[in-house]
């Protein structure tokens, strides 16, 4: 199976002012012991990302590098890895087909590694991971952590049903692996 995972809110700590440097990246309780849950059942895991900080000037390209590189690092920490990273730095004034809620990151994650939308599941915080993650054919889990709390209880819009909800990615992967009869 391919898992895509939206980033900040998912794995880190969602800031309202942007992770801005890799010391800022601050990893949510066993988020990444619950990718090397992932990698030990050899399931794929990609990150699909927007980043606008880079769009709209906050940081720039090269920082973004050094923040994903502490993020690997971290995950390997706990005997993980990334199979990639996607991550797109449009600014949400211009927008190109990567940037959430468009599939395209999505679907160039699925084209990299071979997998059908049967065969991906997306694991996201916002509605526009859900939108992507529809749009794309993945089946559909959000995260309580990050924004997805106040996603839930906006409402989830028909479009993008049905989507399974946690408390958190370990949560999240427990019901991937272990499905309940």
């Amino acid at each position: 199976m391919l898992i895509l995972l939206d980033r900040d809110g998912v794995l880190n700590l969602d800031r309202a002012d942007y992770v801005k440097t890799p010391d800022e990246l601050v990893l949510l309780a066993g988020a990444a012991a619950a990718v090397a849950r992932l990698n030990a059942a050899r399931h794929r895991v990609v990150v699909c990302t927007n980043q606008s900080a880079v769009g709209r000037g906050i940081i720039d390209a090269e920082r973004l590098t050094l923040i994903h590189h502490r993020l690997r690092e971290q995950i390997a920490a706990a005997g993980g890895h990334l199979d990639d990273i996607l991550a797109c730095t449009d600014a949400p004034d211009r927008p190109g087909p990567w940037r959430k809620p468009r599939p395209g990151m999505l679907l160039e994650a699925m084209r990299r590694f071979h997998a059908t939308a049967s065969e991906t599941v997306m694991i996201g915080d916002h509605l526009r991971d859900l939108e992507a993650a529809a749009a794309a054919g993945c089946r559909r889990i959000l995260v309580r952590t990050g924004q997805g709390s106040a996603t839930q209880a906006a409402g989830l819009p028909p479009a993008v049903l049905p989507v399974a909800v946690h408390e958190d990615l370990a949560a999240a992967v427990t019901a991937l692996l272990d499905p309940a009869p």
